[in-house]
């Protein structure tokens, strides 16, 4: 069963891999940085102030949680213990792949990006549920951004699929927690006001 999830897997990638263009190339390039997504992240961290006043600071720093919580999943725990070789890494698909700007680390399993911007779009989902319906399009952003990794042949499509369910449970767990550690506080806060 595992083995043919696997081929099917990779006879996917073979075939997302295939359908390119040039002047995509430098577009899924840029899309699959960092740096381009800084006024996006401004933006939000914007939103999150304008919403909750002070509060905002709470889900600010649990952006630092969040993150740490899906990259090191993946990257820390995931990549190492399964071993499997991103694709553009494999010996078996040279020649065969598009692989337009490197081949990043050695694994691949689960990805990274998936899992890092999918935990950010579930968590600034559930910030904003009932206040800013349009949050949804988050999603499509971090399936964007992962797709750029099967374009670029460095993932296959179940390192992505994996790397989302890691990000939503992420996303979902750190807006459990930083809900949980802010009620805690207040509610100490304001014993410790009536002890006063």
């Amino acid at each position: 069963m595992i083995l043919e999830i696997l081929e099917w897997d990779e006879s996917l990638f073979l075939y997302l891999n295939s359908i390119r263009t040039d002047w995509m190339d430098p577009v899924m390039l840029a899309l699959t940085g960092r740096l381009i997504w800084l006024p996006l992240y401004a933006f939000l961290i914007y939103l999150i102030f304008k919403w909750y006043g002070t509060v905002g600071f709470w889900y600010v720093g649990g952006i630092a949680l969040l993150i740490l919580l899906a990259d090191q999943t993946t990257s820390g725990f995931m990549k190492p213990y399964f071993g499997r070789l991103r694709p553009c890494h494999d010996p078996r698909w040279e020649g065969m792949i598009f692989n337009y700007a490197g081949c990043g680390g050695r694994f691949g399993f689960a990805s990274s990006h998936a899992s890092t911007t999918f935990s950010v779009a579930t968590y600034l989902f559930l910030i904003f549920r009932g206040k800013i319906r349009s949050m949804a399009w988050l999603f499509v952003w971090s399936g964007t951004i992962s797709y750029t990794r099967v374009y670029l042949g460095v993932h296959y499509p179940l390192d992505i699929v994996v790397g989302a369910f890691v990000g939503v449970a992420s996303g979902y767990i750190t807006f459990t927690v930083v809900g949980g550690l802010r009620q805690l506080f207040a509610a100490k806060a304001t014993q410790v006001h009536s002890e006063d």
